[in-house]
């Protein structure tokens, strides 16, 4: 995604419009493909039924914490691993959500001060 520099004159609407579906678009994938990981996860090695991980996944990932305990050293040492990543996924998917719209803002309030 390729943003207009300083001197270039505000992106049209429609192009901001395609950056923000394409950062959604962005934040959806690193979203879904980190629930998978922790589905799987939780599964083969947390040794909880496909229900169960897919909750357990979800409430780490959205920074509620576990639901069903493990018991499993392997699950526990995935649940450890997973719990980290998944603040950074968290963090990340939302820098992807917020970047076209904060870039607009501060091209906007460049053009503005150059116009003075």
């Amino acid at each position: 995604m390729r943003f207009e520099r300083r001197h270039q004159p505000l992106a049209s609407a429609e192009t901001f419009r395609r950056r923000m579906l394409g950062s959604i678009g962005l934040a959806v994938a690193v979203i879904g493909g980190s629930l998978l990981i922790g589905v799987l996860g939780y599964h083969c090695w947390g040794g909880l039924g496909w229900l169960d991980s897919l909750v357990n996944a979800s409430m780490i990932l959205g920074g509620m914490g576990p639901v069903e305990p493990i018991t499993r050293s392997a699950g526990k040492w995935f649940a450890s691993a997973y719990a980290l990543y998944s603040g950074i996924a968290l963090l990340t998917s939302v820098g992807l959500i917020f970047a076209p719209a904060v870039h607009r803002l501060l091209h906007a309030f460049h053009i503005a001060a150059d116009d003075e």
